[in-house]
This record gives structure tokens, C-alpha cells and sequence, in this order.
């Protein structure tokens, strides 16, 4: 079955999504007209907004009829997302994000990196007003271990022997970690801690095959659908599943073309190494852990009561998956 995201995801919270939107717009303005530039310019880039969709399902999964605290919640979680990707942007010295050229670009790394920490103190502004101890606590912790993430990918940088366990680390903090504060979020405000746990294990399988997935599109689709340069991540030396995948698979000449690729960066040997990913099974390794991530991640939604809301998380999740099958 194709799965159609606004019918078979967005449906069932389709009005409160679009009043977060007010919230995000309430929580951008500042009383300095450049962080309101920047804040909208980057806010506006961003794509369907999945971690704020997925924390609306998953309040109404809990059987939260009313979401107007959910909304503030979800807007925080898009505004700290939207950080995260500001931060990241000048981190790797992108120019363009979902094919529109990033603030750093725009404007300048010093902007950028301040804007992103503007948008982090006003979620956590926002935030406290949910006047909830526990929600805080954990939204604090996260926040911790996605910066944690950040810093273990940029340790990992031009290491040929980065295991997967590591990428595992890596992805967990940079991409996984704000999908669970997203799910397991929206339980505590709801007062249902019995479906925290099952929650955040639905959103920390499903952000694994998420990144996963991206990773696989990097040596796959072109510039346009990637809405980012290819190789940008192996010009940067990022040891991602598909090398890593593809060191365990080779030998010889062109194992050393995939070790030297990682450890020097820069895109001399792209061609080839695109090959020879393609070409030694790598992909099909990568493939078959998304999708043993996404099956975790439904099995996991099995503990919730069966509703609309509940079958939308199943449907996002493959459709995640449904961009590589």
C-alpha cells in the first residue's frame, strides 16, 4: 500500500499541527530584528517536521484529547531541532539545506552558531511555562546527550576504524535522542508514564532507521531529491554505516580506497568509492538494519491501545523506510 502522509500520518492531528505554528511563531520573536531574520529564515526551511507530528500522535496515542500543551511541547521540540541543524551546519560548513542555502551561508557562522543558541534558551523558555518537573528533567538530559552526540561524531572524523557500535553512539545522540524526547515527551505531559517506555524505544528504533536510511540515500539519489550535496558527508570524513559496511566487505586495493577516503576526506575517489559501495553489498547490509530497526520500533507501538493515532506512528515509520525499499 502507498502511504500518503498527510492522509495517512498528519490526519489525525492535522489542526493542532497547525496551531504549533503559531507557537513557533510566538517562540521566534525576539526583540532583535536579526534573530528574528534568522530564526524565520531557518524555521521556514524545515522540512515535513516529523518530530513535532510524531509528538502530537504519540500525546493522542495516550489518549490525550486535549492537545494544547502538546502543541507548546511540539513546538520546543521543532525549535530545538531547528537548532540542532543550524549548529550542524556550520559544524560541517554546509551552503545548502533541503536545497535552500543554510544561515550560515546566508549570514555568517557567527550569526548562525548565535541564533542556534538563541533558539536552544527560548525551547527551554517555553518549556518551563508546561510547568512540568519531570518533563524538564528529561528534556535537560537529552539536550545533554544530542550535543554528546554531536561531539562523538566530530571525534569519530577521519577514524577508518570506527566500529558500528560507535555510529550507533553517534546516531543515537545526533538523531534518535530528539525523537525520543519527542514520543516518551508527550507521555509524561499526558500523565501516562506506563507507555514512556514503549514510546521512547518506538522513537529511538525509528530515528536509527531514519538515519540509517539517510546514510544509505547518500550513495543512491542525486543532489536534487538529497536536497544536500552528494559526498558530503565523505568529504567530511564521517565514517557512516555504508563505509563502515563496505570496510568489512572489501579487500585489497579497493579496501584501502575506502579506508583512505575516510582518514584524508575530500571527494577525489568519490566516483569509485560510490562504486564500490554499491557494488560489495554494503547497501544491502545497511537496508536489512533499517529495517530490523523499524520492525523494533513496531513491535514496540504494540504496547499502546489500538487507535488512529497510533496506526499514523506505525505508517510514519514505513514511509521512512518506504524512501530506500
Amino acid at each position: 500500500m502507498t502511504i500518503d502522509f498527510k492522509h495517512d500520518i498528519l490526519a489525525p492531528v492535522a489542526a493542532d499541527f497547525a496551531a504549533m505554528d503559531t507557537f513557533i511563531n510566538e517562540g521566534i520573536s525576539s526583540k532583535v530584528g536579526l534573530v528574528m531574520s534568522v530564526s524565520k529564515h531557518v524555521v521556514e526551511a524545515g522540512g515535513k517536521r516529523m518530530r513535532p507530528i510524531m509528538c502530537l500522535l504519540a500525546a493522542q496515542a495516550c489518549g490525550e484529547t486535549n492537545l494544547l500543551k502538546t502543541q507548546r511541547l511540539a513546538a520546543v521540540i521543532e525549535m530545538l531541532h531547528t537548532a540542532t541543524l543550524v549548529h550542524d551546519d556550520v559544524v560541517d560548513e554546509s551552503n545548502l539545506r533541503r536545497g535552500r542555502p543554510t544561515a550560515n551561508a546566508t549570514w555568517n557562522n557567527q550569526t548562525a552558531v548565535l541564533v542556534g543558541d538563541f533558539l536552544i534558551a527560548r525551547a527551554f523558555d517555553l518549556l518551563v511555562d508546561l510547568n512540568d518537573m519531570v518533563l524538564l528533567k528529561e528534556f535537560s538530559t537529552g539536550t545533554c546527550e544530542i550535543a554528546e552526540g554531536e561531539v562523538l561524531q566530530l571525534q569519530a572524523q577521519h577514524q577508518p576504524d570506527t566500529t558500528e557500535q560507535t555510529y550507533l553512539s553517534i546516531i543515537h545522540g545526533k538523531t534518535s535522542r530528539l525523537f525520543e524526547l519527542a514520543t516518551e515527551g508527550a507521555a509524561i505531559l499526558a500523565g501516562k508514564p506506563e507507555y514512556r517506555s514503549a514510546l521512547k524505544q518506538y522513537a529511538g528504533h525509528f530515528g536509527n532507521a531514519f538515519q540509517i536510511i539517510d546514510d544509505i540515500l547518500d550513495y543512491t539519489s542525486d543532489a536534487e531529491t538529497l536536497g544536500k550535496n552528494i559526498g558530503d558527508d565523505l568529504m567530511e570524513g564521517k565514517p557512516t554505516l555504508p563505509l563502515i559496511s563496505a570496510l568489512q566487505n572489501t579487500s585489497g586495493e579497493e579496501h584501502q580506497i575506502i579506508r583512505k577516503s575516510i582518514a584524508t576526506g575530500g571527494l577525489t575517489e568519490l566516483d569509485r568509492v560510490i562504486e564500490i559501495v554499491q557494488t560489495c553489498g554494503a547497501l544491502d547490509y545497511c537496508l536489512e538494519r533499517a529495517k530490523q530497526e523499524t520492525q523494533a520500533a513496531l513491535t514496540a507501538l504494540e504496547v499502546l491501545p489500538e487507535s488512529a493515532s497510533r496506526q499514523a506512528l506505525h505508517n510514519l515509520a514505513m514511509l521512512a523506510l518506504d524512501r530506500v525499499q
